[in-house]
């Protein structure tokens, strides 16, 4: 058997992380939300990229999401129109605090391709909520796979609530990347809890 190096080092203005695939195959029992809970999961339709990445910021940035913001507008927007894909926000007091971005592309499949929250509501229920409908839309439409992707940079409770939700690890893989602070597309201090190497 090869034996992979035990530490690989990471090229200076580069993130680094650990990619978790996980999926569930069959729809469980939706997890109980809070009463009190307030705010509601809306469609948010043919968004533009400007309102999308708005969004896709404010939840993002804390975990240094990137993929999105190096697109240019063109590109961005034909993957929002693609008849595949479905955009959703968490809106609480009249502004959108979560994003759910679902690709059906692949027929009998569905990928969770950004699911999050804003700091201010973290630990509210709002996640379980948004998480909720994902599962009811995707397997509303007869799918036999819902999958998403997380890593060592998102929250640190996210993958326990994967599995607490009722996903399944099936992989992992390490993710390199340029820094996007570095790249100018987040502010430089997004994200401190992740060192930049200049």
């Amino acid at each position: 058997m090869d034996e992979m190096p035990r530490f690989t080092t990471i090229p200076r203005g580069k993130i680094s992380a650990i990619a978790t695939t996980l999926e569930m195959r069959t729809m469980p029992v939706l997890r109980a939300e809070p009463a009190s809970l307030m705010g509601e999961v809306v469609d948010l339709g043919r968004v533009r990229p400007p309102e999308y990445l708005d969004l896709y910021r404010r939840v993002g940035a804390d975990h240094l999401w990137f993929s999105r913001l190096y697109m240019d507008e063109a590109a961005l927007a034909a993957i929002l129109d693609a008849p595949g894909t479905q955009v959703h926000a968490y809106r609480a007091g009249g502004r959108d605090e979560g994003i759910l971005e679902l690709d059906f592309s692949d027929p009998g499949a569905c990928e969770i391709k950004y699911f999050g929250v804003t700091a201010a509501m973290q630990g509210t229920g709002a996640a379980r909520r948004l998480m909720n409908h994902a599962i009811g839309t995707a397997f509303g439409r007869g799918v036999e796979r819902l999958w998403l992707h997380t890593n060592t940079i998102d929250h640190p409770k996210a993958l326990d609530f994967y599995r607490r939700t009722g996903f399944t690890p099936i992989g992992q893989e390490i993710e390199i990347a340029d820094d996007p602070r570095l790249r100018g597309v987040l502010p430089r201090d997004a994200a401190p809890q992740v060192p930049i190497f200049e």
